[in-house]
């Protein structure tokens, strides 16, 4: 199995704050590995390894990772880290 270098996203069945943060990275353009934490085991245990929680969405994207978050608080995360804003094309006019 190779691995992706595309962002993971972990979301939960009808979690509303899952179905925002799928939106604003439609449209922000970004290709993401969507993994459904609610339908696979494998998937919760590998968030919770990797964000120590179990609520969704979290995101993952090699170092950088934000856990339980809503899109405003996302984009103030991303804030800081311009270097994966670039690498994600996320444009800062979104805020």
């Amino acid at each position: 199995m190779s691995r992706t270098n595309k962002p993971i996203l972990y979301v939960k069945t009808d979690c509303p704050w899952c179905r925002e943060a799928l939106s604003f990275f439609n449209t922000q353009g970004v290709d993401l590995d969507i993994r459904d934490i609610s339908a696979h085991a494998k998937d919760m245990d590998a968030m919770v390894s990797i964000s120590g929680q179990t609520n969704a969405p979290t995101f993952e994207y090699g170092d950088f990772v934000v856990a339980d978050f809503s899109v405003d608080e996302f984009l103030a995360e991303l804030n800081e880290f311009p270097e994966v804003r670039h690498n994600l094309g996320i444009s800062d006019s979104e805020n």
